[in-house]
């Protein structure tokens, strides 16, 4: 038995002459929270959607707890639970209702299904919600009781496809928080596709940066920041003059891995910061130069997404809305 959950291996999605999916590889851990990071249009969805079989994959192998995407479609669905990027919950029915329907198209039996809907509905605080139409839920609310829908068949692996799009910060970081706890509590897999950086750093485990159909990057938050450099100890001076005198006296520092100066302010690049900042400080203070203020900045997802891509993913988010924009301006003449 493998000690995966999930393997992929060479992975294509062809719509015609665009590829969508381009060979990627990648295998998730049992038990952790896999988080696919990119743009829309990055190939998060179409990856989901082959491992989840809602459609079929061009070429090369995907297997879930140990089932063939492609061969043994109906043992994956029985292993697995989903929770769609856009709502597809009925808002003429109550929470419960939504609930109860979903379960009996999983076949499961009506004494089993009640006390499954009543132990999902308080994972998800909702059960004093459970009698309520959905139409009067708030969107936190809705995307509650799809996780709670997604859990119903006890799943080996939730997969939650861009689970907090649409939501105000605080309601997605309670979202994010119930995730959490899930995976705590059923020591189930989560494969989560997400645009937010602070969510896949609060979130996961490991994370894989997909762009333009391929992973560029794969590990834990912390190594993919690590692998892009140290970080970055801000001096700001207050005479301009005294910029070359602090530099010859740091050059004799081996732990500063770069420089860089821009006006009253030197940057410097290190390891950790943190740990050389009063050897740096006391350097300034015996050649007397007076330092006005002094910050740390470690890296980000974001110097990282940028680092391998070579932009923001809030540009590329930008970007795309630009063209959704002219799309429909087109459409309206």
């Amino acid at each position: 038995m493998s000690k995966y959950t999930i393997e992929v291996s060479n992975l294509v999605k062809r719509y015609g002459n665009f590829e969508a999916v381009k060979g990627i590889s990648f295998n998730v851990n049992k038990g952790e929270i896999f988080g696919f990071l990119g743009p829309n249009g990055a190939g998060k969805t179409t990856t989901v959607h082959i491992l989840t079989t809602i459609i079929d994959k061009t070429s090369g192998d995907a297997y879930v707890c140990g089932y063939d995407v492609s061969k043994q479609k109906e043992k994956v669905r029985e292993n697995i639970g989903i929770v769609f990027q856009d709502p597809s919950l009925d808002d003429r029915l109550t929470g419960y209702e939504n609930l109860d329907f979903h379960a009996m198209i999983y076949g499961i039996n009506k004494e089993y299904r009640r006390k499954r809907i009543k132990e999902a509905l308080e994972m998800v605080e909702l059960e004093d919600k459970a009698d309520t139409l959905v139409m009067y839920y708030s969107g936190g609310m809705k995307r509650r009781l799809e996780i709670a829908r997604g859990l119903l068949n006890q799943p080996e692996v939730l997969f939650l496809d861009e689970p907090t799009v649409g939501l105000d910060v605080q309601t997605r970081r309670h979202i994010l928080d119930y995730i959490k706890a899930l995976r705590d509590r059923y020591k189930m897999t989560i494969f989560l596709t997400t645009h937010y950086i602070e969510e896949a750093d609060y979130l996961c485990d490991r994370i894989a940066i997909i762009d333009h159909g391929k992973i560029i990057a794969l590990d834990t938050p912390e190594n993919l920041k690590k692998s892009i450099g140290g970080d970055t100890l801000s001096l700001t001076l207050k005479h301009k003059s005294d910029i070359k005198i602090i530099l010859n006296a740091l050059s004799r520092l081996d732990v500063i891995e770069d420089v860089k100066v821009e006006n009253n302010s030197i940057y410097l690049i290190l390891k950790d910061a943190s740990s050389n900042i009063v050897d740096i400080m006391n350097i300034a203070y015996n050649k007397n130069v007076a330092i006005e203020k002094v910050e740390i900045r470690r890296p980000s997802l974001e110097d990282v997404f940028i680092h391998y891509t070579g932009r923001s993913i809030r540009e590329e988010e930008g970007s795309n809305l630009d063209r959704i924009r002219m799309r429909l301006r087109a459409g309206m003449r």
